[in-house]
């Protein structure tokens, strides 16, 4: 009869403890999950893609990156062709201030001349300004090179990210890391290797 209760015993003994783990690991687990960096999260700081094998010259594709806009243009020779005529015009035509990566410290402010990776994200108060690339008057009756116009209070930017003289903002657009990756692929947000 000790033999009968000492088994029952250690059967509700057994029971009881692999009940207790199991409510143990159903309380535990949505805590250390919690401690995880959610899909979202990850996301808006991981490294994205962009496939601008499909950008046609002279044209302007959209990404998100860390949650802000990232342009990448694919210019023209014309486009580029312009960009050394109005340095004088400019508040930092040679990019001294250190608003891109030094890979991109040259005067198309890029790895390969033809595409320019910019953020998107004015240095003023952080607006998001309008690609213009057409080049003749603007608005202002003013000669416009193409680049960038910023409405919300007037700050411009040439096919380089570089700010004009007598606007708003302070500085050029902001070049983010970034490294091709493939034939008609960059990926923004690491330059862990020497780009292409």
């Amino acid at each position: 009869m000790a033999d009968e209760v000492n088994l029952s015993k250690r059967r509700l003994l057994t029971a009881t403890t692999a009940g207790g783990v199991i409510a143990a690991a159903g309380v535990g687990a949505p805590f250390v999950l919690s401690l995880m960096p959610s899909e979202r999260s990850k996301a808006a700081g991981a490294p994205v893609e962009v496939d601008v094998s499909n950008v046609k010259p002279g044209t302007m594709t959209n990404a998100e990156w860390q949650g802000k806009p990232v342009w990448v243009v694919h210019r023209t020779k014309e486009m580029l062709d312009l960009l050394s005529k109005h340095d004088d015009k400019l508040v930092d035509p040679n990019s001294s201030v250190g608003q891109q990566p030094e890979y991109c410290n040259n005067p198309n402010r890029s790895i390969k001349p033809e595409y320019l990776v910019v953020l998107g994200v004015c240095t003023h108060l952080g607006c998001s300004p309008t690609f213009r690339p057409e080049v003749g008057p603007d608005d202002l009756g003013k000669d416009w090179p193409g680049g960038w116009f910023c409405p919300c209070h007037g700050s411009r930017f040439d096919l380089a990210a570089r700010v004009y003289k007598g606007v708003p903002a302070p500085t050029n657009l902001i070049i983010p890391p970034h490294k091709y990756v493939g034939e008609g692929r960059i990926l923004i947000g690491d330059d862990s290797k020497e780009p292409a």
